[in-house]
């Protein structure tokens, strides 16, 4: 059995400071840094220390550092790849929420959504976003490895569990699952049907004990 464990990184500065994220390079905040801590516990906890993991993270300093984190107590070190970025919003990145707000175009309710134009420039489409996560994703799922862990962003979550359950990228134009900050959400693949479950998605217990 195949068992998958995305970590939606925790707090960064960009949270903290209202900024746009995106590719946007925002760093851990202490708080995001202790959650980092308590995801490794919790990973720890569940993968038996005898058995094969791989670790696989968006290269961004706030995933690269929390899968380092989670690398250090795991003993295995994080291979960092581009395509689990969160969304590109162009030149919104770093800038007050507010101004993405002012000019932000919403897709509309009907009609082509996925490559629907947002109004900002170099701001990648929901497709693009799709495409990249969904080849990452199929490289991962093509290795032999029964645990493997992918930290990634809250907005790659969508395509990293439509990806894992096959789903086609047309047909997300109005799907999105929700993973908070420093959230684990665990995927798996039975060895005889090779069906794939979601799990859990965005579980926050361990952040809950590492605040007591």
């Amino acid at each position: 059995m195949r068992t998958v464990y995305v970590i939606a990184h925790p707090e960064s500065t960009h949270h903290v400071e209202c900024l746009v994220g995106g590719w946007y390079d925002s760093q851990l905040t202490s708080a995001g840094l202790r959650a980092a801590d308590a995801i490794a516990d919790a990973l720890r906890a569940r993968i038996a220390m005898q058995v094969d993991v791989e670790l696989f993270a968006s290269d961004l300093r706030r995933a690269a550092r929390t899968a380092t984190v989670i690398g250090n107590v795991l003993q295995v070190p994080p291979v960092l790849d581009p395509r689990l970025r969160e969304k590109s919003y162009g030149e919104a990145e770093g800038k007050p929420r507010e101004w993405l707000d002012r000019r932000f175009v919403r897709p509309p309710v009907l009609g082509e959504r996925m490559r629907h134009d947002e109004g900002i420039s170099g701001s990648e489409t929901i497709a693009a976003f799709a495409q990249r996560v969904y080849a990452a994703m199929d490289a991962i799922r093509q290795r032999d490895c029964d645990h493997q862990i992918v930290v990634t962003h809250g907005g790659a979550i969508t395509f990293v569990v439509a990806a894992w359950t096959m789903l086609p990228i047309e047909a997300l134009g109005y799907a999105r699952f929700h993973a908070a900050p420093g959230s684990i959400t665990e995927l798996r693949e039975d060895d005889y049907f090779h069906n794939r479950q979601v799990v859990r998605l965005g579980d926050t217990r361990h952040l809950s004990r590492e605040r007591l």
